[in-house]
């Protein structure tokens, strides 16, 4: 039998991200910029392990936040220029509200608050 696959539409999408993202353009970029050497030069301004940049380099870890705003400060890019360096070329980049929101226990409610306040914690 001749059986035919479609591929998965997330699958594909995943793969032009991956295609697209590139973290060593970033850090080349920032090396360049502030006329550093070397990696263990730019991860010493930016406070940061060289592993970390290593980690990075190799798609083991990806650029984080804060590691992000850190770059941002140390080199005067907006966040945008830096992302688009990076291969990220989103319009927003923002979790979706059920991540972005805690959830509430009973009407208006937070479970740690409702906690604190009875001494359970």
């Amino acid at each position: 039998m001749n059986s035919t696959t479609v591929p998965d539409v997330r699958t594909s999408i995943k793969l032009n991200e991956q295609a697209t993202y590139d973290p060593n353009r970033l850090l080349d970029a920032l090396i360049e910029k502030l006329d550093l050497k070397n990696d263990a030069a730019l991860a010493y301004l930016l406070e940061v392990g060289p592993p970390v940049l290593s980690y990075i380099r190799h798609r083991r870890f990806p650029v984080g936040a804060m590691l992000l705003i850190r770059m941002h400060e140390v080199s005067d890019l907006s966040i945008r220029e830096l992302r688009a360096l990076m291969g990220d070329h989103r319009e927003k980049f923002c979790r979706s509200n059920k991540q972005a929101r805690p959830e509430k226990n009973g009407p208006g409610k937070f479970p740690m608050i409702e906690n604190m306040e009875s001494g359970e914690l």
